[in-house]
């Protein structure tokens, strides 16, 4: 059974900096498609950042030059670094992962996420 495992969001000011991490059972995160997503109030979800089996990675661009996304491959984890934090990055953040390498699929599993909150 797949389990991803958010931890990592708290409370910052803006400018401030968290690390997101998504632990994964039943799941080699190695190689394999992966995202951050968030959902703001009163928004629909949105894809932050993507990591496909290969590697490479495509960011939001309200993130971009902001969060950066990696993968421990050793402990099986998914990583979203978020530095200078704005208040319009206050959200339930979530990470999801394909069963394979491409990202061209849907996304077969998800975590329950973790809130991230940023006071101006």
């Amino acid at each position: 059974q797949v389990q991803l495992v958010e931890s990592g969001g708290g409370s910052v000011r803006a400018g401030g900096s968290l690390r997101l991490s998504c632990k994964a059972s039943g799941y080699i995160v190695s190689g394999s498609c992966m995202a951050w997503f968030r959902q703001r109030p009163g928004r629909g979800r949105e894809r932050v950042a993507i990591m496909d089996g290969r590697g490479i990675i495509d960011y939001a661009n309200a993130v971009k030059g902001r969060f950066t996304i990696s993968k421990d491959n050793f402990e099986n984890i998914l990583y979203l670094q978020m530095n200078n934090l704005e208040p319009a990055d206050t959200a339930m953040y979530s990470c999801a992962a394909v069963d394979g390498r491409t990202c061209t699929t849907g996304f077969d599993y998800w975590g329950q996420g973790t809130q991230v909150t940023v006071s101006s």
